[in-house]
């Protein structure tokens, strides 16, 4: 029997008008993403910089980058189920954990928005930071690493992320590079996961604390503990507080799930397709033993790319699991070009989409687990 897992990347896959192509011309997904934008204070404008060819505040700032990827996970989650599609699990990178959270019903999504919300708020005042994507094993990088730059993601057995003020992380880079380390930047202004942001951590328990949760109704596999997400860890407010601290280990957490059973499709419901390079690498994906399925392009190309991809992708699905239904009602055609678009370009020195998931050498596949 085969299964469906829905995974939902976070910071680093945002670029401009991620998603826009369904936007109008797919119902269910204008639907969802208009009633969370809704929930949003600012969601008037979270839309007019995502649409916009000169956005007000850009993409990669917490104030924008956070919510939008929230959004639009969230959008694309509930499209899926709507069309049918039953996660078997979910598992959420970062910010996705949160869309993840509301999608099975830990927290409604006003209480979710508003949480995240206040995150955001405290985020923008955090000492300026980074990302940093570096071609190596978290092992290889002990000795290199400082109290200010650590280990803030661990997306694959060669894929690790550091974070950290941008000095000290300047520095740091400088001396990876010297030792022969591939790196490139992660479109990030913040230093994600990492002790700087503790403040952040600690003045978010009180909201965490009154807020009403539930269990989850779909089951959640942790990024932060690799875990499944109990009951009891989904009632404990210094476990999401504590978010913006803590490293993400979406490898361990994806090799579990993965590991314990084959026929699990891959469904990477947000921008860009850096969780799917993953998973493609995992020894079960490599041995045929499962399928990879994203929503939406690897990179910007349009409306029309953005609906030929999400098609493609519920029909595929259709054929793997029989969840969703081969064909999708009528909806308004996707224009071929909004007024005043250009394709957005990609920013320079930045490791964007899925690139901030994969080997940054590319030359070979990275060594399975």
């Amino acid at each position: 029997m085969t299964v469906t897992m829905v995974m939902l990347p976070g910071q680093g896959s945002q670029h401009p008008r991620m998603a826009w192509g369904l936007y109008g011309s797919e119902p269910r997904f204008t639907a969802a993403l208009d009633e969370v934008l809704a929930a949003f204070d600012d969601g008037d404008a979270l839309r007019g910089d995502w649409l916009s060819d000169d956005p007000r505040v850009p993409l990669d700032h917490v104030t924008r980058s956070q919510p939008l990827l929230f959004a639009l996970d969230y959008a694309l989650g509930r499209t899926l189920m709507e069309y049918g599609v039953r996660p078997w699990v979910m598992l959420g990178h970062s910010v996705g954990e949160m869309a993840a959270a509301v999608l099975a019903g830990v927290f409604t999504l006003r209480d979710g928005a508003r949480l995240l919300q206040e995150r955001v708020r405290l985020l923008a005042e955090a000492p300026p930071g980074g990302m940093l994507a570096v071609s190596a094993a978290a092992a290889a990088l002990d000795g290199l690493l400082t109290d200010e730059v650590v280990v803030a993601a661990v997306n694959a057995p060669r894929q690790t992320i550091l974070a950290g003020p941008s000095g000290p992380l300047a520095r740091v880079e400088e001396r990876l590079r010297e030792d022969g380390f591939i790196t490139a930047p992660v479109p990030a202004l913040t230093a994600f996961h990492s002790p700087s942001l503790q403040a952040v951590a600690s003045a978010a328990v009180d909201g965490f604390a009154t807020t009403p949760v539930r269990a989850p109704g779909i089951p959640l596999r942790s990024c932060y503990t690799a875990e499944p997400l109990t009951a009891e860890t989904a009632a404990d407010p210094g476990y999401w507080a504590a978010h913006p601290v803590r490293p993400v280990l979406f490898w361990p957490a994806l090799d579990a799930i993965l590991s314990s059973r084959d026929d699990v499709v891959c469904v990477e419901a947000g921008p860009g397709q850096g969780l799917s390079t993953v998973a493609r690498r995992h020894r079960a994906m490599r041995a045929g033993r499962g399928e990879v399925v994203p929503l939406l392009p690897a990179r910007p190309g349009g409306p029309g790319a953005d609906r030929a991809a999400f098609d493609a992708a519920l029909a595929r699905l259709a054929r793997l699991t029989g969840d969703a239904p081969p064909e999708r009602p009528a909806g308004a055609a996707p224009p071929e070009r909004l007024p005043g678009h250009a394709p957005p370009e990609r920013l320079p020195g930045h490791a964007r989409g899925d690139e901030a998931y994969r080997d940054l050498d590319g030359q070979r596949p990275a060594p399975t687990a």
